[in-house]
């Protein structure tokens, strides 16, 4: 009998793959900032940076499978978990926004909660295994790109079901920035309906003033910091993790490498090392290029089928946690520039905060930038939580 021949691709040794992949990553970023065109706020590279290598390797340009992708799962993705969550600073973004934080955690809160409820309504559309993608695309959703890269590990979900996660969060991205944004024209009718106090709008016109901003460039060594903190930690966890007791299929090993690089990282960030300048835009540029390879490790054949009903199951996840950001605007009379925020802090993260502070309030855009790191802090959690109540569900 005759062995059907292997593929042959274009583009396959890791050296090749891997400038591929940081081409095509580099490529959309130079796009967006030499052209500064809005298509990007409602298209964004993250978007490009996904679906160019998923084309790309169904089409037999780039390798569908390659020694370098399991590399970037096992130690890139934990040292740059690490690095990510070294400038999160809780405290003074409570100090700051104060009760706008707590719309945040109820935003949060509905992420959870949404998923399961809106996982039921649409699961017989779907593959049993798409409680993972549910899970996957509440990291995204609660704190950003790396955490749903993280769960997808942490949960080892398919390439089919990380795809499906990558469709909802882009797709419900495409309707959401937009009503965050708009909703600046009904600030008046809103602080009226959340009772929002003279004292409240006082303070955020106050809202920057004391934060220490460290505007500081990376030096060589800071570098070399950064790898060895970032290495350390995840050779801890990846040798603490085959050692703890799993209870599949949500606590499995991958899951508590996760948890454990996650709750490391926090723990640095009360210390010295959070002043280590450049670990964000490391990390960040580290967070897209793992994005690249889910998208080179992607097969179209899985999303064609489950796609229009997932897409269902987010828009319905999404009012979900909508209503119970309103809500505790309501409750601890929030005015709507915070509750705007703190709902893109946890759907649109570090990339969007800043998008919609600066467009309710220039004042606001670092404490944006401070409650999305806090999505970034309790993502992994929020997200392990969501997939639990998922797969109870399933």
């Amino acid at each position: 009998m005759i062995a059907a021949a292997e593929p042959t691709y274009l583009i396959s040794s890791p050296a090749a793959v891997l400038t591929a992949l940081a081409g095509i990553t580099a490529f959309f970023f130079f796009l967006e900032n030499q052209t500064k065109w809005k298509f990007f706020a409602y298209f964004p590279p993250l978007l490009f940076v996904y679906t160019i290598p998923l084309a790309l390797s169904n089409t037999g340009v780039i390798a569908h499978e390659s020694p370098v992708y399991e590399t970037m799962s096992t130690t890139v993705l934990p040292f740059l978990l690490v690095i990510m969550l070294l400038k999160v600073d809780i405290a003074s973004a409570v100090r700051i926004m104060g009760k706008g934080v707590l719309v945040m955690l109820c935003g949060t809160a509905g992420v959870v909660l949404g998923a399961p409820l809106a996982y039921a309504i649409v699961q017989d559309k779907l593959d049993p295994s798409a409680w993972k993608a549910f899970g996957t695309l509440a990291g995204s959703w609660i704190g950003g790109t790396g955490n749903m890269a993280a769960m997808k590990e942490a949960l080892e979900a398919s390439d089919a079901d990380y795809g499906l996660a990558v469709l909802g969060d882009n797709a419900v991205y495409l309707v959401w920035l937009p009503i965050l944004l708009s909703s600046k024209k009904f600030a008046d009718w809103f602080n009226r309906f959340a009772r929002v106090t003279p004292e409240r709008i006082e303070m955020l016109e106050r809202a920057s003033e004391g934060l220490d901003q460290d505007d500081s460039k990376p030096a060589m060594r800071d570098y070399l910091y950064l790898l060895f903190l970032g290495m350390t930690v995840t050779l801890a966890s990846n040798w603490l993790s085959q050692r703890l007791p799993e209870f599949p299929p949500v606590l499995t090993a991958s899951a508590w490498r996760i948890l454990l690089v996650t709750t490391f990282g926090l723990v640095l960030s009360t210390t010295p090392a959070r002043k280590i300048p450049g670990s964000q835009e490391l990390a960040i540029a580290l967070v897209y290029l793992f994005v690249a390879r889910m998208g080179a490790g992607a097969d179209l054949s899985g999303l064609k089928e489950q796609a229009a009903w997932f897409l269902v199951g987010a828009f319905i996840w999404i009012a979900m946690h909508g209503v119970l950001c309103v809500g505790a605007a309501w409750l601890f009379r929030i005015d709507v520039h915070s509750a705007a925020i703190a709902s893109a802090a946890n759907i649109g993260g570090a990339a969007s905060a800043p998008v919609v502070a600066a467009h309710h309030n220039p004042r606001l855009v670092p404490v944006s930038i401070l409650m999305a790191l806090i999505g970034y802090a309790i993502g992994n959690y929020g997200a392990l939580a969501a997939a639990w109540l998922c797969q109870l569900v399933a």
